[in-house]
């Protein structure tokens, strides 16, 4: 600590300020600014005895008059962060240095008289600007003496950054909380406890809980006995693994109501990356089951009545051949035939499509020359006795599809030959691999009229009521062929009829 001499020759502590800094001299004062109880320290022992004890604390200080709030001590933190130098700050009031209010919006020069008049420790936030900067300070002020004089001192720390932080997670928050209030399902958090510490509207809908009563309550608890332990299972391997669940369990509602619900549930994750928690979304699943069930239903006894009815037409059709010698007739009969056929055809095609949908399948390795066998095989033997086809598939590849690809390719084969008028339909299927090494191609490849648009209008998605497809078949072959992860591509082949291409992903591709 720096020493100086007074007056009188003695050495006194001035608190490791410079010696030569303004604030020090005494020849420079003017008769008003010793009146204001400003500049007057050298001949003032207990101002050197402040400015030694402000000194000697770390955090930003300041020693002020307590009847005119000026100041006559700050330390080197306080001038940093105040952004004047120490010279300055000691000619001005404490009030010069920030807004005329304390964050609240009391009066500052009030605070500060309040801590003067009630000798007790108060502390705000005040607000100042420096530097083209705003700072938050946080201001703690009490009084105290220091070598038998009464000082008021102010100690401020900066809480700019925390104020932002903090105003940043209430922004959030607010954020959050009106992404709750729209999303049309129930959304909550829980702590690691599996209780449940937030929510919206939607969850108390849901539950018919009162919102209160949903604090603290375990999640597994809102729901029946025989699926309870499903969703604590979820909730623990969200905690234990980090990744994100789904399960389908049954909603005990307050009423006793048991409501088919899922639940979707993933971590909250802290910076260190613990898990701290886990959100969830819950989806009422009333009115989809129902709906399900119904059009299940509805599917089974159209697609039963249907196939049975169908072959009825055909059976009494092809009896009712036998007796009539008539060419046109006969010629009348083989269309309803014919046309019964391809109405069988449509049935069982629908049914495919429910298994598809309804299996939700995962793609994996198949060999090609599998696919075009079990195809072949699945066209009926009435169509393939009189159309020629020829294949062209090596048995090395292999490609990654779901399993009802040879469904889809049967699909094809058949379609190409059912609407074609020649005598003798041909029909070519070959694979090849593609450059990328990623992708191959199997190709169905005809004779006959083509595609017409309002049939091809199934890959672009420009089907209307007025001009649409007339069956299932290609709707299945993309259905199939997408959940795979290829796609499908029509054109003209070189013979003037239909090219079909289906690319498809490698097993190895990334």
């Amino acid at each position: 600590m720096d020493r100086d001499r007074n007056e009188r020759g003695d050495t006194v502590d001035n608190g490791g300020a410079d010696a030569s800094d303004p604030a020090f001299e005494d020849s420079t004062q003017s008769p008003e600014q010793s009146a204001a109880g400003f500049g007057d320290e050298t001949t003032d022992e207990s101002v050197e005895a402040a400015r030694a004890f402000v000194a000697s604390v770390p955090t930003a200080t300041l020693a002020a008059d307590p009847e005119t709030k000026a100041i006559h001590a700050a330390n080197g933190p306080a001038a940093a962060l105040l952004g004047r130098d120490r010279s300055t700050l000691t000619l001005m009031g404490l009030t010069d240095i920030g807004s005329s209010t304390t964050v609240d919006g009391d009066p500052v020069d009030a605070a500060f008289e309040s801590v003067v008049e009630s000798d007790v420790t108060r502390e705000f936030q005040w607000e100042t600007r420096t530097d083209e900067k705003r700072r938050r300070l946080v201001v703690r002020a009490h009084t105290t003496a220091v070598a038998d004089r009464e000082w008021l001192v102010v100690s401020l720390v900066d809480a700019t950054d925390q104020v932002r932080i903090e105003q940043a997670a209430h922004e959030r928050a607010r954020t959050l909380d009106a992404v709750a209030s729209t999303v049309p399902m129930a959304l909550f958090r829980c702590g690691l406890g599996g209780t449940i510490t937030r929510w919206n509207d939607r969850l108390v809908a849901d539950t018919g809980y009162e919102a209160e009563t949903l604090g603290g309550q375990a999640l597994s608890d809102l729901f029946d006995d025989t699926s309870r332990n499903t969703v604590s299972d979820g909730l623990a391997a969200v905690y234990a693994d980090g990744e994100v669940v789904e399960r389908t369990a049954r909603l005990l509602t307050r009423s006793g109501e048991r409501t088919p619900y899922r639940v979707t549930m993933g971590p909250v994750v802290d910076v260190d990356g613990s898990t701290v928690g886990a959100v969830g979304v819950g989806e009422d699943l009333t009115d989809a089951a129902l709906r399900q069930e119904r059009l299940a239903v509805l599917t089974r006894v159209l697609r039963h009545n249907f196939r049975n009815e169908l072959n009825v037409v055909m059976g009494f059709t092809r009896q009712a051949k036998r007796s009539i010698e008539d060419p046109d007739t006969l010629a009348q009969l083989d269309r309803v035939i014919d046309t019964a056929g391809r109405l069988l055809h449509l049935g069982e095609t629908a049914r495919k499509v429910e298994r598809l949908l309804a299996e939700r399948p995962t793609p994996g390795p198949v060999p090609v020359s599998s696919v075009v066998s079990d195809a072949l095989g699945a066209v009926p033997d009435g169509l393939c006795e009189h159309a020629e086809i020829e294949t062209d598939v090596s048995p090395e590849l292999t490609v990654s599809a779901v399993d009802q690809l040879s469904d889809a390719l049967a699909e094809l084969v058949d379609n190409a030959i059912r609407h074609n008028d020649a005598d003798q339909p041909r029909v070519h299927v070959s694979a090849a691999e593609l450059p990328s090494e990623s992708w191959m191609s199997l190709v169905v490849a005809d004779d006959g009229p083509g595609i017409p648009p309002a049939e091809r209008a199934v890959l672009t998605g420009d089907e209307t009521p007025l001009d649409h497809a007339s069956g299932l078949g290609l709707w299945y072959v993309n259905w199939v062929v997408t959940a795979g992860g290829g796609s499908l591509d029509i054109t003209d082949s070189k013979g003037g009829g239909t090219r079909i291409e289906l690319s498809l992903r490698t097993p190895n591709a990334g």
